[in-house]
C-alpha cells in the first residue's frame, strides 16, 4: 500500500501495531483491517511485513522499538491522529535459572518489552490525544505479568514491568480521552518459543506438546473486542488462557 499518511481511507480510524511481522501482531493487524481500521504495521523484518501489508491492505514501516531514532522515524510516517496503539513488540530469550542467568538476555528483554513499550507510548501520546472520540493503548503482556515460573524470572520481571506501566498510565491519563487495556495471554503457538530457544525447533515444539494452545487469532479477537467497546467503556485487563493451562507452569498434556 501507499505509505503516505492518510492515503488509505480518510474516514477510517487509524491503528498502529508493533511487532507485526508474525504471530499476535500479524493476526491483530489482519483483524483490525477487517474491522475497518487503517493499519500501520511496524517491525524489524520489513520483508515479511511488506508481504503481509500487500496481502491484507495495510501499511508496512520499519520499526525497532529499542531504537529511539527508529521510533521517531516511524511516528513521522503515520497520521497525526491515532485511535489504537497495540504495543505487541516483545519476546523472551532463554530459560535459565537465576543462578545462571544471562545478563545479555535479560537486558534485551527489558529493552524490548518494557523500555520499548514505554518509548512507543510516549511518542504516540500526542497522536492518541488527537483521536476522536477516544484514543486507546493496548499493551500485550503475558500470564507472566501475574505469575512466575522456574526459569522465567527475567521474562516475568519484564511482563510485571509492563503491568506496572499499564496501571500507571491509567492513573496518569485519568481525565484524558484515552483508554488503556492490558491483554495477558497464556500459551500461544507462535514464533515465541522458537525465539526463546534460539531457533531450536525440537525444544520449541515441546512447549505445546500434548495440549491445544491459543492461536494468535484468539488473542487478536480479544484486542478487536476491547477497542470496539463504546467510548465510555474501558476494558482494564483481559487474562486469556487455553483450557489446558491452569497457570504458567501447570499444563494438562495428553499422552
Amino acid at each position: 500500500m501507499n505509505d503516505e499518511p492518510g492515503m488509505n481511507n480518510q474516514t477510517s480510524k487509524t491503528a498502529i501495531v508493533t511487532g507485526a511481522s508474525s504471530g499476535i501482531g500479524a493476526a491483530a493487524s489482519r483483524q483490525l483491517v477487517a474491522a475497518g481500521y487503517d493499519v500501520y504495521m511496524g517491525a524489524r523484518r520489513l520483508d515479511k511485513l511488506n508481504d503481509l501489508a500487500q496481502e491484507i491492505g495495510a501499511h508496512a514501516l520499519a520499526l525497532d522499538v529499542t531504537d529511539p531514532e527508529s521510533v521517531n522515524a516511524f511516528a513521522a510516517s503515520v497520521p497525526k491522529s491515532v485511535h489504537v496503539l497495540v504495543n505487541n513488540a516483545g519476546g523472551a530469550f532463554g530459560l535459565e535459572p537465576i543462578a545462571e542467568f544471562s545478563e545479555t538476555n535479560w537486558r534485551a528483554m527489558y529493552e524490548t518489552n518494557v523500555l520499548g513499550l514505554a518509548r512507543v507510548t510516549r511518542t504516540f501520546h500526542p497522536h492518541l490525544l488527537h483521536a476522536e472520540p477516544v484514543g486507546h493503548v493496548v499493551n500485550i503482556g503475558s500470564i507472566a505479568a501475574i505469575e512466575t515460573y522456574i526459569g522465567g524470572a527475567g521474562y516475568s520481571a519484564c511482563k510485571h514491568g509492563v503491568r506496572a506501566v499499564t496501571e500507571t498510565l491509567r492513573l496518569e491519563w485519568l481525565g484524558q480521552t484515552l483508554r488503556v487495556t492490558e491483554i495477558d495471554p497464556g500459551l500461544v503457538e507462535t514464533e515465541f518459543s522458537m525465539v526463546r530457544f534460539s531457533g531450536d525447533a525440537r525444544r520449541a515444539s515441546q512447549v505445546y506438546a500434548g495440549m491445544k494452545p491459543l492461536s494468535a487469532e484468539d488473542v487478536a479477537e480479544a484486542i478487536v473486542w476491547a477497542v470496539s467497546r463504546p467510548p465510555h467503556v474501558n476494558i482494564d485487563h483481559i487474562l486469556i488462557r487455553p483450557l489446558d493451562q491452569a497457570r504458567a507452569d501447570k499444563v494438562n498434556r495428553r499422552t
